[in-house]
């Protein structure tokens, strides 16, 4: 892998976390993450989505009329959060129902929206799948720190295990 590709997916897990740095989606970040299963599944969600959506606008990007890219992002995004939900609903239905609204708020998510219009809709398809992946972990990151301060603090586990006697 090149060094641009490697930054590409490197830069928003570290240096340019859309968490620490920009603070964007706080809100939802703060509120899946009261226990670290919660954390987790979410954070595979958006890793999910946005990378998949970064790759299949990528590829559509030069067949998209300027007027309605906004609109087709929307979909696209749509569509990879309902297969998302679909699958945590078909293989884990308890954590699907915790999660429930905010898997299907990951389509206003401002990371992604703003990495699909900032980067997906002007290169090329791998790089494109990259930079949603690597947000998409920037985001993730932040999710298990989080939730395993939140469980472990709250409730002196992880991940279900009791660490600190009751």
């Amino acid at each position: 892998m090149n060094k641009e590709l490697k930054e590409t997916i490197l830069n928003p897990i570290f240096k340019g976390n859309p968490i620490t740095v920009l603070v964007l989606g706080i809100c939802s970040s703060l509120a899946v993450t009261v226990e670290l299963k919660g954390a987790f599944v979410m954070a595979l969600s958006v890793i999910a989505v946005t990378g998949l959506s970064s790759l299949v606008l990528s590829i559509l990007r030069n067949t998209i009329p300027n007027r309605v890219r906004i609109i087709v992002q929307l979909v696209v995004v749509a569509m990879m959060v309902i297969l998302v939900d679909q699958l945590l609903k078909a293989y884990a239905y308890g954590i699907d129902k915790q999660l429930s609204v905010y898997i299907g708020l990951i389509i206003t998510n401002c990371i992604l929206m703003g990495r699909l219009e900032a980067f997906a809709m002007m290169n090329k398809p791998w790089p494109s799948f990259l930079d949603g992946v690597g947000n998409g972990l920037g985001y993730a990151l932040i999710l298990v720190i989080v939730g395993a301060v939140r469980e472990f603090l709250g409730r002196g586990s992880l991940l279900g295990f009791q660490l600190i006697p009751e």
